[in-house]
Protein backbone atom coordinates (compact mmCIF):
# COMPACT_ATOMS: atom_id res chain seq x y z
CA UNK A 1 0.00 0.00 0.00
CA UNK A 2 1.50 3.31 -1.10
CA UNK A 3 1.15 6.31 1.15
CA UNK A 4 -0.21 9.49 -0.48
CA UNK A 5 2.48 12.03 -1.39
CA UNK A 6 0.99 14.62 0.96
CA UNK A 7 1.37 12.16 3.85
CA UNK A 8 5.01 11.56 2.98
CA UNK A 9 5.60 15.31 2.79
CA UNK A 10 4.13 15.62 6.25
CA UNK A 11 6.86 13.32 7.58
CA UNK A 12 9.62 15.60 6.31
CA UNK A 13 11.15 18.73 7.89
CA UNK A 14 8.52 21.21 9.02
CA UNK A 15 10.76 24.29 9.08
CA UNK A 16 13.51 25.88 7.05
CA UNK A 17 17.18 25.46 7.84
CA UNK A 18 18.46 28.34 10.00
CA UNK A 19 21.36 30.41 8.75
CA UNK A 20 24.82 29.12 9.63
CA UNK A 21 25.44 32.13 11.84
CA UNK A 22 22.29 31.40 13.84
CA UNK A 23 23.18 27.73 14.20
CA UNK A 24 26.66 28.60 15.48
CA UNK A 25 25.26 31.30 17.78
CA UNK A 26 22.78 28.91 19.39
CA UNK A 27 25.14 25.93 19.73
CA UNK A 28 28.04 28.01 21.08
CA UNK A 29 25.70 29.76 23.50
CA UNK A 30 24.30 26.49 24.85
CA UNK A 31 27.78 25.06 25.35
CA UNK A 32 29.11 28.22 27.00
CA UNK A 33 25.97 28.56 29.10
CA UNK A 34 26.21 25.05 30.52
CA UNK A 35 29.91 25.51 31.27
CA UNK A 36 29.22 28.82 33.00
CA UNK A 37 26.31 27.28 34.89
CA UNK A 38 28.50 24.41 36.09
CA UNK A 39 31.29 26.75 37.17
CA UNK A 40 28.95 29.09 39.05
CA UNK A 41 27.06 26.23 40.66
CA UNK A 42 30.37 24.78 41.82
CA UNK A 43 31.39 28.13 43.33
CA UNK A 44 28.05 28.47 45.12
CA UNK A 45 28.26 24.96 46.58
CA UNK A 46 29.90 24.71 50.02
CA UNK A 47 33.48 23.46 49.72
CA UNK A 48 32.95 20.71 52.26
CA UNK A 49 30.17 18.96 50.35
CA UNK A 50 30.75 15.58 48.79
CA UNK A 51 28.85 16.50 45.63
CA UNK A 52 30.94 16.06 42.49
CA UNK A 53 30.95 18.86 39.88
CA UNK A 54 29.02 16.66 37.42
CA UNK A 55 26.27 16.11 40.00
CA UNK A 56 25.73 19.86 40.26
CA UNK A 57 23.82 19.74 36.96
CA UNK A 58 20.65 17.81 36.15
CA UNK A 59 19.98 16.10 32.82
CA UNK A 60 16.93 18.10 31.57
CA UNK A 61 19.01 21.28 31.83
CA UNK A 62 20.34 20.40 28.37
CA UNK A 63 16.82 20.71 26.97
CA UNK A 64 16.37 24.02 28.77
CA UNK A 65 19.64 25.19 27.21
CA UNK A 66 18.33 24.33 23.75
CA UNK A 67 15.18 26.39 24.26
CA UNK A 68 16.74 29.51 25.79
CA UNK A 69 19.55 29.70 23.23
CA UNK A 70 18.05 28.22 20.03
CA UNK A 71 14.46 29.54 20.26
CA UNK A 72 14.66 32.51 22.67
CA UNK A 73 11.48 34.06 21.19
CA UNK A 74 9.28 31.13 22.18
CA UNK A 75 6.97 31.62 25.19
CA UNK A 76 8.21 28.19 26.32
CA UNK A 77 11.74 29.60 26.66
CA UNK A 78 11.03 32.67 28.77
CA UNK A 79 12.63 33.10 32.22
CA UNK A 80 9.33 32.62 34.10
CA UNK A 81 8.52 29.48 32.12
CA UNK A 82 11.98 27.97 32.60
CA UNK A 83 12.64 28.78 36.26
CA UNK A 84 9.12 28.37 37.62
CA UNK A 85 8.32 25.40 35.36
CA UNK A 86 11.41 23.41 36.33
CA UNK A 87 11.11 24.24 40.02
CA UNK A 88 7.38 23.58 40.30
CA UNK A 89 7.70 20.22 38.53
CA UNK A 90 10.53 19.27 40.84
CA UNK A 91 8.47 20.13 43.92
CA UNK A 92 5.50 18.13 42.63
CA UNK A 93 7.65 15.09 41.84
CA UNK A 94 9.47 15.23 45.20
CA UNK A 95 6.09 15.27 46.92
CA UNK A 96 4.77 12.35 44.86
CA UNK A 97 7.73 10.05 45.54
CA UNK A 98 7.29 10.61 49.27
CA UNK A 99 3.73 9.30 49.25
CA UNK A 100 3.60 6.87 46.30
CA UNK A 101 5.75 3.77 46.39
CA UNK A 102 4.89 2.21 43.04
CA UNK A 103 7.54 3.35 40.49
CA UNK A 104 5.24 3.35 37.45
CA UNK A 105 2.43 5.17 39.23
CA UNK A 106 4.91 7.59 40.77
CA UNK A 107 6.37 8.45 37.35
CA UNK A 108 2.94 8.99 35.81
CA UNK A 109 1.66 11.14 38.66
CA UNK A 110 4.89 13.17 38.80
CA UNK A 111 4.79 14.07 35.11
CA UNK A 112 1.03 14.63 35.07
CA UNK A 113 1.15 16.73 38.22
CA UNK A 114 4.08 18.72 36.88
CA UNK A 115 2.20 19.53 33.69
CA UNK A 116 -0.87 20.59 35.68
CA UNK A 117 1.28 22.85 37.88
CA UNK A 118 3.02 24.42 34.87
CA UNK A 119 -0.21 25.17 33.09
CA UNK A 120 -1.80 26.58 36.25
CA UNK A 121 1.21 28.85 36.84
CA UNK A 122 1.44 29.85 33.15
CA UNK A 123 4.98 28.46 33.19
CA UNK A 124 4.88 25.83 30.43
CA UNK A 125 8.40 24.51 29.85
CA UNK A 126 8.79 21.04 28.21
CA UNK A 127 12.07 20.14 29.98
CA UNK A 128 10.22 20.52 33.30
CA UNK A 129 8.26 17.34 32.54
CA UNK A 130 11.63 15.60 32.17
CA UNK A 131 12.65 17.03 35.56
CA UNK A 132 9.62 15.35 37.13
CA UNK A 133 10.41 12.05 35.38
CA UNK A 134 14.07 12.22 36.40
CA UNK A 135 13.10 12.61 40.05
CA UNK A 136 10.58 9.78 39.94
CA UNK A 137 13.14 7.44 38.34
CA UNK A 138 15.64 8.28 41.07
CA UNK A 139 13.16 8.10 43.93
CA UNK A 140 15.40 5.88 46.04
CA UNK A 141 18.21 8.41 46.11
CA UNK A 142 16.03 11.50 46.44
CA UNK A 143 13.20 10.38 48.73
CA UNK A 144 15.10 11.20 51.92
CA UNK A 145 16.63 14.51 50.75
CA UNK A 146 13.49 16.51 51.37
CA UNK A 147 12.97 19.33 48.89
CA UNK A 148 16.64 20.31 48.64
CA UNK A 149 16.93 18.95 45.08
CA UNK A 150 14.26 21.39 43.90
CA UNK A 151 16.31 24.36 45.10
CA UNK A 152 19.72 23.02 44.16
CA UNK A 153 20.45 22.01 41.50
CA UNK A 154 17.08 22.57 39.77
CA UNK A 155 16.17 26.17 40.60
CA UNK A 156 19.78 27.34 41.02
CA UNK A 157 21.00 25.86 37.73
CA UNK A 158 17.98 27.06 35.77
CA UNK A 159 18.34 30.60 37.14
CA UNK A 160 22.06 30.71 36.33
CA UNK A 161 21.49 29.35 32.83
CA UNK A 162 18.68 31.84 32.14
CA UNK A 163 20.83 34.73 33.39
CA UNK A 164 23.63 33.70 31.05
CA UNK A 165 21.12 33.32 28.19
CA UNK A 166 19.92 36.90 28.70
CA UNK A 167 23.49 38.18 28.37
CA UNK A 168 24.40 35.90 25.45
CA UNK A 169 21.27 36.54 23.40
CA UNK A 170 21.48 40.29 23.87
CA UNK A 171 25.18 40.30 22.96
CA UNK A 172 24.56 38.26 19.79
CA UNK A 173 21.62 40.25 18.47
CA UNK A 174 18.60 38.31 19.78
CA UNK A 175 15.90 39.71 22.06
CA UNK A 176 15.56 37.70 25.30
CA UNK A 177 13.30 37.81 27.24
CA UNK A 178 10.94 38.30 24.33
CA UNK A 179 9.20 41.56 23.50
CA UNK A 180 6.34 42.60 25.74
CA UNK A 181 3.21 44.47 24.54
CA UNK A 182 3.65 48.26 24.67
CA UNK A 183 2.51 50.37 27.59
CA UNK A 184 -0.25 52.92 27.22
CA UNK A 185 2.36 55.64 26.66
CA UNK A 186 3.89 53.63 23.80
CA UNK A 187 0.62 52.41 22.33
CA UNK A 188 0.13 55.24 19.84
CA UNK A 189 3.12 54.08 17.75
CA UNK A 190 2.95 50.41 18.62
CA UNK A 191 2.29 47.63 16.08
CA UNK A 192 -1.01 46.61 17.66
CA UNK A 193 -2.49 50.09 17.11
CA UNK A 194 -1.49 50.05 13.44
CA UNK A 195 -3.04 46.64 13.03
CA UNK A 196 -6.26 47.81 14.63
CA UNK A 197 -5.81 45.11 17.27
CA UNK A 198 -4.67 45.46 20.87
CA UNK A 199 -2.27 43.13 22.63
CA UNK A 200 -5.29 41.59 24.39
CA UNK A 201 -6.96 40.98 21.03
CA UNK A 202 -3.88 39.23 19.68
CA UNK A 203 -3.51 37.18 22.87
CA UNK A 204 -7.16 36.11 22.60
CA UNK A 205 -6.62 34.99 18.99
CA UNK A 206 -3.59 32.94 20.01
CA UNK A 207 -5.55 31.42 22.89
CA UNK A 208 -8.48 30.57 20.65
CA UNK A 209 -6.19 28.87 18.13
CA UNK A 210 -4.20 27.10 20.89
CA UNK A 211 -1.02 28.84 19.73
CA UNK A 212 -0.21 30.74 22.89
CA UNK A 213 2.77 28.48 23.58
CA UNK A 214 4.25 29.13 20.14
CA UNK A 215 4.49 32.92 19.85
CA UNK A 216 3.89 36.00 21.98
CA UNK A 217 1.34 38.72 21.08
CA UNK A 218 4.00 41.33 20.34
CA UNK A 219 5.94 39.02 18.05
CA UNK A 220 2.70 38.07 16.31
CA UNK A 221 2.08 41.77 15.71
CA UNK A 222 5.56 42.06 14.23
CA UNK A 223 4.93 39.11 11.92
CA UNK A 224 1.63 40.55 10.70
CA UNK A 225 3.21 43.98 10.25
CA UNK A 226 6.10 42.50 8.27
CA UNK A 227 3.66 40.60 6.05
CA UNK A 228 1.75 43.81 5.38
CA UNK A 229 4.99 45.61 4.58
CA UNK A 230 6.03 42.82 2.21
CA UNK A 231 2.68 43.04 0.42
CA UNK A 232 3.05 46.80 0.02
CA UNK A 233 6.64 46.46 -1.20
CA UNK A 234 5.64 43.96 -3.90
CA UNK A 235 3.39 46.60 -5.42
CA UNK A 236 6.47 48.80 -5.77
CA UNK A 237 8.19 46.46 -8.20
CA UNK A 238 11.98 46.50 -8.10
CA UNK A 239 12.50 49.78 -6.26
CA UNK A 240 15.42 49.54 -3.84
CA UNK A 241 16.42 51.52 -0.78
CA UNK A 242 19.31 53.06 -2.69
CA UNK A 243 16.92 54.62 -5.18
CA UNK A 244 14.95 56.60 -2.61
CA UNK A 245 17.62 57.40 0.01
CA UNK A 246 18.91 60.90 0.68
CA UNK A 247 22.61 61.00 -0.13
CA UNK A 248 23.31 64.41 1.34
CA UNK A 249 23.70 63.14 4.88
CA UNK A 250 24.47 65.30 7.90
CA UNK A 251 26.42 63.42 10.56
CA UNK A 252 28.38 64.13 13.74
CA UNK A 253 31.48 62.54 15.19
CA UNK A 254 31.35 60.45 18.40
CA UNK A 255 33.21 63.25 20.23
CA UNK A 256 30.64 65.93 19.28
CA UNK A 257 29.40 67.97 22.25
CA UNK A 258 25.79 68.80 23.01
CA UNK A 259 26.38 72.33 21.70
CA UNK A 260 27.59 70.93 18.38
CA UNK A 261 24.68 68.47 18.20
CA UNK A 262 22.21 71.25 18.99
CA UNK A 263 23.67 73.43 16.25
CA UNK A 264 23.19 70.59 13.75
CA UNK A 265 19.57 70.11 14.78
CA UNK A 266 18.90 73.87 14.49
CA UNK A 267 20.47 74.17 11.04
CA UNK A 268 19.07 71.01 9.48
CA UNK A 269 15.42 69.79 9.54
CA UNK A 270 16.16 66.29 10.81
CA UNK A 271 14.89 64.34 13.82
CA UNK A 272 17.95 62.12 14.21
CA UNK A 273 21.63 62.53 13.39
CA UNK A 274 23.90 59.64 12.37
CA UNK A 275 27.15 59.34 14.28
CA UNK A 276 30.13 58.30 12.14
CA UNK A 277 33.84 57.86 12.76
CA UNK A 278 36.62 59.47 10.71
CA UNK A 279 36.41 56.68 8.11
CA UNK A 280 32.67 57.13 7.65
CA UNK A 281 31.61 53.98 9.50
CA UNK A 282 28.24 54.23 11.23
CA UNK A 283 28.57 54.18 15.02
CA UNK A 284 25.02 55.05 16.05
CA UNK A 285 22.36 57.76 15.92
CA UNK A 286 21.34 60.61 18.21
CA UNK A 287 17.67 61.56 18.10
CA UNK A 288 16.15 64.76 19.40
CA UNK A 289 14.61 63.17 22.50
CA UNK A 290 17.98 61.78 23.65
CA UNK A 291 19.59 65.15 22.99
CA UNK A 292 16.94 67.05 24.97
CA UNK A 293 17.15 64.60 27.88
CA UNK A 294 20.94 64.92 27.98
CA UNK A 295 20.69 68.72 28.25
CA UNK A 296 19.37 68.34 31.79
CA UNK A 297 20.73 64.93 32.83
CA UNK A 298 24.24 65.02 31.36
CA UNK A 299 25.20 68.45 29.96
CA UNK A 300 28.82 67.35 29.49
CA UNK A 301 27.87 64.28 27.44
CA UNK A 302 29.14 63.62 23.95
CA UNK A 303 27.40 61.99 21.00
CA UNK A 304 29.11 58.69 21.80
CA UNK A 305 27.58 58.65 25.26
CA UNK A 306 23.97 59.38 24.26
CA UNK A 307 23.77 57.75 20.83
CA UNK A 308 21.67 54.69 20.11
CA UNK A 309 23.75 51.74 18.93
CA UNK A 310 21.08 49.13 18.16
CA UNK A 311 19.30 50.92 15.34
CA UNK A 312 18.22 48.92 12.30
CA UNK A 313 19.91 49.64 8.97
CA UNK A 314 19.38 48.70 5.34
CA UNK A 315 21.69 48.28 2.36
CA UNK A 316 21.35 50.19 -0.95
CA UNK A 317 20.30 47.02 -2.80
CA UNK A 318 17.68 45.99 -0.23
CA UNK A 319 14.02 46.00 -1.34
CA UNK A 320 11.60 48.30 0.43
CA UNK A 321 9.85 45.62 2.53
CA UNK A 322 12.31 45.66 5.48
CA UNK A 323 12.49 49.45 5.29
CA UNK A 324 8.70 49.81 5.52
CA UNK A 325 8.62 47.46 8.52
CA UNK A 326 11.32 49.45 10.34
CA UNK A 327 9.71 52.85 9.78
CA UNK A 328 6.23 51.50 10.51
CA UNK A 329 7.38 50.20 13.91
CA UNK A 330 7.82 53.78 15.07
CA UNK A 331 11.10 53.20 16.92
CA UNK A 332 13.30 55.12 14.47
CA UNK A 333 12.86 58.54 12.92
CA UNK A 334 14.98 57.50 9.94
CA UNK A 335 16.88 54.48 8.70
CA UNK A 336 20.62 54.68 7.90
CA UNK A 337 21.72 53.07 4.65
CA UNK A 338 25.10 51.39 4.96
CA UNK A 339 27.48 49.62 2.64
CA UNK A 340 30.36 47.62 4.17
CA UNK A 341 29.63 49.39 7.45
CA UNK A 342 29.95 52.87 5.97
CA UNK A 343 27.08 55.35 5.93
CA UNK A 344 26.03 56.09 2.34
CA UNK A 345 22.58 57.57 2.87
CA UNK A 346 19.53 58.00 5.09
CA UNK A 347 15.86 57.28 4.43
CA UNK A 348 13.16 59.18 6.32
CA UNK A 349 9.42 58.62 6.40
CA UNK A 350 9.14 61.57 4.03
CA UNK A 351 11.39 59.81 1.51
CA UNK A 352 9.29 56.66 1.77
CA UNK A 353 5.97 58.52 1.46
CA UNK A 354 7.26 60.33 -1.63
CA UNK A 355 8.22 57.01 -3.23
CA UNK A 356 4.85 55.46 -2.40
CA UNK A 357 2.97 58.50 -3.70
CA UNK A 358 4.94 58.52 -6.95
CA UNK A 359 4.36 54.80 -7.53
CA UNK A 360 0.70 54.55 -6.55
CA UNK A 361 -0.05 57.91 -8.15
CA UNK A 362 0.53 56.24 -11.49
Amino acid sequence: MRLPLRVLRGLGPAMGRPRLREMMRASAGAAAGLLACLALAHLLTPVDTAISPAALLFAPLGATAFLVFAVPNSPLSQPWSAIVGNTASALIALTVIRVVGNPALSAALSVGGGILAMMSLRAIHPPAAAVALLISLNAGALRDTGYAFAWRPVMLDTTLLVAFAVLWNRATGRIYPFRQPPTEAERASAPDRRLGLSADDLAAILQRMHLGANIGPEDLARVIGAAQAETTARHLGGITCGEIMSRNVFAVRPSATLDEIGAMFRSHPVKALPVTDAAGHLCGTVNQSRYIKALTDAPDATAERIMRRDMATVAPDDPLAPLIAILAAGGQANVPVTEDGKLVGVITRTDLIAALAAEFGH
